[in-house]
């Protein structure tokens, strides 16, 4: 059909706040420990029932969680999976107006 093009919006930061998904900022960050636990597991070449073993979950679950279906899955769950597979979590808390402290780093493993 001729007429005008639609407009075109460019997005922001978070295509789930774009998207006006609940919750976008936590699903943001459960996407990149997603994606970041997909490169280690390509990087390792292991097979999801390796991953499976390695972090303490059932192969379907690796493969759920491996297609985007994490919602159920904390943040906190994420970040152990990704240290169970040898990976170091940093967390840095950065001021508003970002000036420079001391960032303060968080050992997950247990004492």
């Amino acid at each position: 059909m001729p007429g005008k093009p639609p407009k075109l919006k460019r997005g922001g930061d978070n295509v789930f706040a774009d998207l006006q998904v609940a919750e976008s900022e936590t699903h943001l960050l459960k996407a990149q420990l997603v994606a970041r636990l997909q490169e280690v597991i390509r990087a390792k070449k292991l097979t999801q029932a390796k991953t499976a073993e390695l972090i303490g979950v059932s192969q379907p679950d690796v493969s759920r969680i491996l297609h985007g279906q994490f919602r159920e899955t904390s943040v906190e769950r994420l970040v152990l999976f990704l240290t169970r597979l040898g990976c170091s979590v940093d967390i840095v808390v950065k001021p508003p107006n970002k000036r420079a402290f001391t960032p303060i780093h968080l050992d997950p493993t247990p004492a």
